[in-house]
């Protein structure tokens, strides 16, 4: 598997949005339009591509961004300065190859190198994301609030990290 990390280009945004629809289920909807303007708002998007294809992408926004996501903005209330994670989604024919961790690992380096020391994410607990849990257990995120989103269908816990 030769592995690569780099910028998202609009070349790559059908795999994206390949990416994002496999894993819908634990992250919201995403169309080309709604991509494009996440784009133009993000301060990170990497794209982990295995050879040329796009096996995974992690988009993540600055506090300022014009973004509606509850998510982001009840952290844009509670953080004068941070860098949120919105979504990540790897292909699932590439799950459980750490794919996940290389693109978080970069976003670490990344808040470091700007002077950001909190990222900031969320996660599914009704019903819960295990895996994400697990996951960012790893990365020394803790729980800082929740919320139910989705007219009251999901609750996410709301966690931050020190970068």
């Amino acid at each position: 598997m030769a592995l690569s990390l780099r910028a998202a280009t609009n070349a790559d945004h059908a795999a994206i949005l390949a990416r994002n629809l496999e894993s819908e289920h634990l992250l919201s909807p995403l169309d080309a339009a709604r991509l494009r303007h996440l784009d133009a708002q993000a301060a990170y998007h990497r794209v982990v591509c295995d050879s040329d294809a796009v096996a995974g992408f992690l988009l993540a926004f600055r506090e300022g961004a014009d973004y509606d996501s509850p998510n982001y903005l009840w952290f844009t209330q509670h953080y004068p300065t941070f860098l949120y994670v919105d979504r990540i989604a790897i292909a699932a024919s590439h799950q459980g190859r750490h794919l996940g961790r290389l693109l978080y690992d970069d976003l670490f380096a990344f808040a470091r190198v700007h002077g950001i020391d909190t990222v900031a994410c969320e996660f599914y607990v009704e019903p819960l994301n295990e895996a994400s849990q697990r996951f960012h257990a790893r990365f020394g995120f803790r729980e800082v609030g929740t919320q139910w989103v989705a007219d009251g269908r999901k609750r996410v816990s709301l966690q931050v990290a020190i970068a």
